[in-house]
């Protein structure tokens, strides 16, 4: 790979913050991040997709919000917990 001194210099003369925001700014930087938070979120959403069959609700066809989801996972893991100390 080659480079131009002008521009070589140019980049050198950058701080590394400059030079890391210049690199960001790129088409193919900005396309591979959005790719790897897509994959990111679809792997989130999929595990509370999990988390959300494991857990007893009624109406069973109720969706719950991700906080919902929490909090009835703490608490029917507590419920579990005593049922297994008695």
């Amino acid at each position: 790979m080659k480079h131009h001194p002008e521009v070589t210099g140019e980049l050198q003369r950058l701080s590394k913050a400059e030079r890391r925001k210049q690199r960001r700014a790129t088409p193919k930087y900005r396309n591979l991040h959005a790719s790897r938070e897509r994959i990111r979120v679809e792997s989130f959403n999929h595990a509370f997709a999990e988390l959300r069959s494991l857990l007893p609700t009624l109406p069973t066809d109720k969706k719950l919000s991700k906080i919902e989801i929490l909090r009835m996972s703490i608490a029917y893991i507590s419920f579990l917990d005593e049922l297994l100390a008695l």
